[in-house]
């Protein structure tokens, strides 16, 4: 049974690169689509501690006060 005609090594190479920028192209995009997903992530993020700045009535610096006296207090708890 005839097997078809063999693909030199010059189309094999060329076959190869082909399949490769492909496969760079695909990273790429997926990239840039993890990329996306992280930024909206941090956007929810972001607007869930607007929420609770606006439902306390908190402004930015009261916020950073009460994270920094935490994270202090964390830290002592743990030593």
């Amino acid at each position: 049974m005839a097997r078809g005609q063999r693909k030199t090594i010059e189309e094999k190479i060329a076959a190869k690169q082909e399949m490769i920028e492909a496969l760079q192209t695909r990273v790429e995009s997926e990239k840039r689509e993890l990329e996306e997903l992280y930024q909206e992530k941090r956007r929810k993020e972001l607007e869930a501690v607007s929420d609770i700045m606006t439902q306390w009535e908190l402004g930015p610096e009261e916020v950073a006060q009460v994270l920094q006296e935490y994270l202090e207090h964390r830290e002592a708890a743990a030593s």
